[in-house]
């Protein structure tokens, strides 16, 4: 059992006692060593007194804000993360506070998994930064990579040699396999790790708004535009911008990009004036960008631009038996935060968990070894525990009398099942958009329930 010293020390700053004890019991229950304040006053003194390693504010509070708080810390505190909370959520806010070095920007109403992954990810950072001041050479390890594959073995090396290059990489694998996580390890492994890591989804924004998000817009650019205000590539400046699913983008959005590779200038919308930034981009997809590119939806040019290095994450049933390394990990992982024993897993339970194909990779493993340790009822972990679609889906005759559509209703089931119904994920993970994935569910309706 961790001593008090060993625990994470997190400051929760909240104006509101129900959200303060809320998070205070959860975080608690996680094994952290919490602190709470009512006020930025308050948690500044608090600061003073006390090495804290992040801390969890609201944003809107009453004399001073959370943004002037995660301010404070930023200028005065160089061994402390900042996260952000708030009910009022806004893109303007969000690019404020990346800008202000908030590590993560979470809105209300939110999940306890919810808090828990995303201070997870923040104290993963700090770690992360920690272990490159001291010179460390396992970054990765602490940037939250674990593998003895072969596979993983020459990824962790790419990443190495990636980390001390200026050029721009490209990141590919399938959804799931950690690309964010290696672009996180490539820039906190790099000469930029003190500068902002800002993590863009590029499909997640409308082709609408992704310009002015990118590049900034200046006032009376558009209808609302009431004053100037700088996008993630000015956030970003002198650190990284990560560009996931930038098969996403349009073709003029691509040669908006192509120009910011090139020379490095952007263009605010509505300014006729470029400024130059200082961004390494580093890029991820989880499609074949070269098919895209021979079937003209991506820019040859921009594909040449962005594939300086490629690194590809492999799918975990390339990576031999790091599945029972990752859900040892998981395992050991989500019993401490419940405060449980370390559970073991039965033979025939490893058994399935090596054969089952997992197309959800990692995110899927890491899901459901936290659901089994979760709902387990004993120390021991066997096959009636693990998730039905993997019970299901071993030792089963492939059933060669079935149709087609049968087989395609039953896999749209399991990965449907993997990634606990998040229609996006799993639309990723089949390789269809969600509009496609909506209507074979319409289609297969009973066959799906």
């Amino acid at each position: 059992m961790a001593t008090a010293a060993d625990k994470e020390r997190i400051l929760v700053v909240d104006d509101a006692p129900d959200t303060l004890e809320l998070i205070q019991r959860n975080l608690v229950a996680a094994g952290y060593q919490v602190f709470t304040a009512p006020g930025a006053a308050e948690a500044i003194r608090l600061l003073e007194d006390a090495q804290i390693d992040l801390v969890i504010t609201d944003l809107k509070m009453p004399q001073v804000s959370g943004l002037d708080l995660a301010r404070h810390v930023r200028e005065n505190l160089k061994d402390t993360e900042v996260m952000m909370i708030t009910g009022y959520p806004t893109i303007q806010g969000a690019v404020t506070a990346v800008k202000l070095g908030v590590q993560d920007y979470i809105t209300k109403p939110f999940t306890d998994e919810e808090l828990l992954s995303a201070v997870q990810r923040a104290l993963q950072v700090l770690q992360a930064r920690r272990n490159a001041q001291n010179g460390s050479e396992q970054p990765l390890t602490l940037a939250g990579f674990i593998g003895e594959s072969k596979a993983m073995r020459e990824v962790f090396q790419e990443i190495r040699k990636a980390a001390t290059a200026r050029a721009t990489v490209l990141i590919g694998g399938e959804s799931g396999t950690g690309k964010e996580l290696a672009a996180r390890a490539i820039h906190y492994g790099s000469p930029r790790a003190a500068a902002p890591f800002v993590p863009i989804n590029c499909g997640s924004i409308p082709e609408t708004l992704l310009e002015s998000e990118l590049f900034g817009h200046v006032k009376g650019a558009f209808t609302g535009a009431t004053e100037s205000r700088a996008g993630f590539f000015q956030t970003a400046d002198g650190g990284t911008i990560f560009l996931d699913e930038i098969s996403d983008t349009s073709l003029g959005m691509q040669a908006k990009l192509l120009r910011v590779l090139e020379n490095g200038e952007i263009y605010m919308v509505g300014s006729a004036r470029p400024r130059t930034v200082d961004v390494r981009v580093v890029a991820a997809t989880n499609k074949d960008l070269r098919a895209l590119v021979k079937n003209k939806v991506f820019r040859e040019d921009l594909f040449f631009r962005l594939n300086v290095i490629t690194i590809t994450m492999p799918a975990l049933r390339e990576r031999e038996n790091d599945v029972l390394l990752l859900a040892t990990h998981f395992a050991k992982k989500f019993a401490e935060e419940l405060g449980r024993p370390i559970p073991r897993f039965a033979d025939d339970a490893l058994r399935v968990l090596t054969s089952y194909h997992w197309p959800g990779n990692v995110r899927e493993l890491e899901n459901a070894i936290q659901r089994v340790v979760v709902m387990a009822e004993t120390n021991l972990i066997d096959v009636p525990d693990l998730p039905s679609t993997m019970r299901f889906s071993v030792g089963r005759e492939a059933g060669l009398h079935r149709t087609l559509a049968e087989v395609e209703a039953e896999h749209i089931r399991n990965v449907l099942a993997s990634v606990s119904g998040n229609k996006t994920r799993a639309a990723e993970i089949l390789g269809i958009d969600r509009k496609t994935l909506r209507e074979k569910l319409k289609l297969y309706g009973a066959e799906l329930s």
